[in-house]
């Protein structure tokens, strides 16, 4: 009588059925290559049930295998990628396409990202979000005082990207949620409508990011608010409330606002908690 499992000794064990070996295949080229410099693995997971409006971006990157993979992600996700590989060409393609949103690496041939960003920013007000391997907070501070909205360091999470690009596009568009159409706050007036501030009359050249940012403070006039909450309105989560981003956009807003950002008479702190806009002028 012939021993149990005496095929499987010498090596005649059945083969996996076609469909095992299939899902196998999927498997392997599901993980195959999936994180590599500068992008991490994102769950399979769609970022929203409902379907999305299309959406448009400049992609500043130099690295052209980061920019197809991410570019090829995101055009599956209904956003258009216009990519660009040196800094000194972006303005040009900007102007040219008027994107909703703009992501910007650091480190290009041509202008770094900071030269690029200042010059956008005497432009047009469109978001951009900085990609970057530098991840210290001096480099996050540097690029926010420089006219960024936004900032996501290498590697990054490309489900998370496409999530904050239509958070800025939707903060762009005015589709943030409920909010009053028209603000008055003593000569400060905010106009949801057309995302336009103005002070004695006058324009005041905001970033989306900034405009946002004087919205819900202006809602709550009054107020103080903390980093987190402010975080939290602005953003839906505070998980970054632990760096000094805020404090950045703040110290911007502030000074645009103000005639004398050592003295403010709209935008307040209050040390210890957070800020707080004054109901009117004092």
């Amino acid at each position: 009588m012939r021993p149990r499992g005496r095929a499987i000794e010498q090596g005649q064990a059945r083969r996996p059925g076609p469909e095992i070996i299939r899902n196998t295949r999927a498997t392997v080229a599901q993980y195959a290559g999936r994180r590599l410099r500068g992008v991490q693995s994102s769950p399979t997971v769609s970022v929203a049930d409902e379907p999305q409006e299309r959406l448009s971006v400049v992609y500043v990157e130099d690295d052209e295998r980061l920019a197809r993979l991410t570019a090829q992600y995101l055009r599956s996700h209904r956003v258009e990628v216009t990519v660009v590989g040196r800094g000194d060409l972006a303005l040009g393609e900007v102007l040219r396409a008027r994107p909703d949103v703009v992501l910007l690496d650091l480190m290009l041939p041509g202008a770094d990202g900071h030269e690029v960003c200042r010059r956008l920013r005497e432009r047009v007000s469109v978001p951009i979000i900085m990609l970057t391997a530098r991840g210290e907070e001096a480099d996050r501070v540097m690029g926010l005082e420089g006219g960024a909205d936004d900032y996501m360091s290498k590697p990054f999470s490309t489900r998370e990207l496409l999530a904050r690009i239509r958070a800025h596009a939707r903060r762009a568009h005015g589709k943030t949620g409920p909010a009053a159409p028209r603000i008055e706050l003593g000569e400060l007036v905010i106009d949801s409508a057309t995302m336009t501030a103005t002070l004695r009359g006058t324009r005041l050249a905001l970033t989306t990011h900034e405009f946002a940012l004087l919205r819900v403070l202006a809602e709550r006039a009054g107020r103080v608010l903390a980093r987190e909450q402010l975080l939290e309105l602005l953003h839906g989560s505070a998980d970054d409330a632990f760096d000094r981003s805020i404090d950045v956009h703040i110290s911007r807003l502030r000074h645009k606002l103000e005639s004398d950002p050592k003295n403010p008479q709209y935008l307040k702190t209050i040390r210890g908690v957070g800020y707080m806009l004054a109901p009117e002028e004092r």
